[in-house]
């Protein structure tokens, strides 16, 4: 099928769909610059914030901004969006900061400052993943409230014994997902992209690898351990193994339970032909998700209103 580049930056190769269509090589999401000029302080520390977002790369962190109508502030030599007065239609005051870097370390530093500015009931990883699922196709987004940190390991003469480390949100958490999907049976959406195109979404409930290692072999030895170790991990990315541990250690010294969520828009299927093709797609599809996701999250003061 031959494709081509259009003047909104589009590359469409063929109906306008997700099957068909992915974002081009030029960033179509260009929200935030006027808000970024605007140098003011984010307000002072005080009640905590309803929700917090991490993004990892710059695709990602446009598309949050232009989904949730977010506004730049910068606190602390760190830049953070912010919807103080409620993101997106809704009541839920919402911040995001993007981490310096992809990997876990760069992720857990994130979500120290995260915590340590807005102490938001729940923190959610926005942005791309690869699935390890024939059936997930670009575009579609998996929403997971459990991790399996995959990169725990004993190396032997006779090969490596993995250590696999799973970790589930909060309950409270869980339960909040667990409505959307029960609300959104399935949970399949027509979604407008910033160029005024529709495509279709679908959302999908499970688990998500994490690790260090970037997995570009549909042979790779840590997808066949994945499939054993759980047949309902669904993606895989190289971040959500540290908000999982962040959040569950920040407990100890908060006396607080902090919920967090994964929301990954599959860019891939971690394989050889792996390239960037789709980040664009996956990574608003993932910030129209969040979207639709953040309602139904716990606010830091009273339980949110009915739907």
């Amino acid at each position: 099928m031959n494709g081509h580049l259009d003047a909104d930056g589009v590359v469409n190769l063929g109906t306008m769909n997700v099957q068909g269509s992915a974002f081009g090589y030029q960033p179509v999401l260009n929200a935030g610059h006027q808000a970024a000029e605007q140098q003011r302080e984010s307000p002072d520390r005080g009640e905590p914030w309803d929700v917090g977002v991490i993004t990892i790369l710059s695709e990602e962190t446009q598309a949050v901004i232009f989904a949730l109508g977010l506004e730049e502030f910068k606190a602390d030599g760190l830049r953070f969006y912010q919807a103080p007065d409620g993101a997106a239609g809704s009541p839920h005051k919402v911040a995001a900061t993007r981490a310096l870097g992809p990997g876990q370390r760069s992720t857990a530093a994130a979500c120290a400052a995260m915590r340590e500015r807005y102490n938001p009931k729940t923190i959610v990883l926005t942005g791309i993943g690869g699935a390890i699922r024939p059936w997930l196709r670009p575009g579609d987004v998996v929403v997971a409230t459990e991790v399996v940190y995959y990169d725990l390991r004993k190396e032997t003469p006779s090969g490596i014994q993995h250590r696999g480390e799973a970790r589930q949100a909060p309950a409270e958490t869980g339960h909040a997902v667990n409505a959307f999907f029960t609300d959104h049976d399935p949970a399949d959406f027509a979604v407008e992209d910033p160029s005024g195109t529709t495509r279709a979404m679908r959302m999908r409930p499970g688990l998500i690898g994490s690790g260090e290692a970037v997995l570009a072999s549909h042979g790779a030895e840590t997808l066949a351990y994945l499939a054993a170790f759980n047949d309902k991990i669904l993606a895989v990315d190289t971040e959500a193994g540290a908000l999982a541990q962040a959040c569950h250690e920040q407990s100890a010294a908060t006396g607080q339970v902090h919920g967090w969520a994964v929301v990954r828009g599959i860019s891939d299927d971690a394989g050889a032909g792996k390239n960037d093709d789709y980040h664009h797609l996956a990574s608003w599809h993932a910030a129209m998700a969040l979207r639709k996701l953040i309602p139904y999250l716990p606010t830091a003061t009273a339980t949110p209103t009915a739907r």
